[in-house]
């Protein structure tokens, strides 16, 4: 028996399956109204059974934000710092903006220091790596998030016309302005020392 999500029921109770309907959910009704108690009717478990996979719900989200930031598409390494950079940055942006509240979720995994570090790292590397590029990744890396959890409020607000422009076109409009502040990011960094 096939589920909405096309996986077969018995593998929602799975740690994947669960994060899977958490994704689910968060696209239908966004983050304020996923909770525990939402999420186990939804898999059809009591919410005592999601604890068995996550100690509490900031666990569960972030596993939700890891998910989120590893669909990220890893551009090859071209040689160009400024190139790659750019294209990690854009890469996630991406990603955070393909999933409904997602910037708020990992966001607030970031601000409590849970989930992976992978995409700090990805930045880091792109940026040569070492002490310095670790310190750039964490400033760039607060930018991508602090813009995309600006277009999705903004996204929000068209959705209920309380913004002037549709959500194509504020995507649109910000992207530029996404780039240019990449690019006056790494137009400001040393990360030689």
């Amino acid at each position: 028996m096939e589920s909405r999500d096309a996986r077969p029921v018995m593998e929602r109770n799975t740690r994947d399956g669960i994060i899977d309907t958490a994704i689910r959910l968060l696209e239908e009704t966004g983050l304020p109204d996923l909770s525990m108690r939402r999420l186990a009717g939804a898999i059809g478990v009591q919410p005592s059974a999601l604890y068995w996979h996550f100690e509490n719900k900031q666990s569960l989200l972030a596993a939700v934000a890891d998910r989120i930031v590893g669909a990220a598409e890893a551009a090859p390494a071209t040689g160009d710092r400024d190139a790659d950079v750019t294209a990690a940055a854009i890469g996630l942006r991406d990603a955070l903006l393909s999933h409904r509240d997602g910037a708020e979720v990992v966001l607030s995994t970031q601000a409590l220091g849970l989930g992976s570090e992978a995409t700090h790292r990805r930045l880091a590397q792109a940026l040569g790596g070492g002490d310095a590029a670790a310190s750039a990744a964490t400033v760039l890396l607060q930018f991508i998030l602090g813009h995309a959890s600006l277009v999705q409020q903004r996204i929000q607000a068209a959705r209920f016309g309380a913004y002037p422009q549709d959500e194509a076109d504020v995507v649109a409009t910000t992207s530029a302005d996404f780039s240019a502040g990449v690019r006056m990011i790494l137009a400001g960094l040393d990360v030689t020392g």
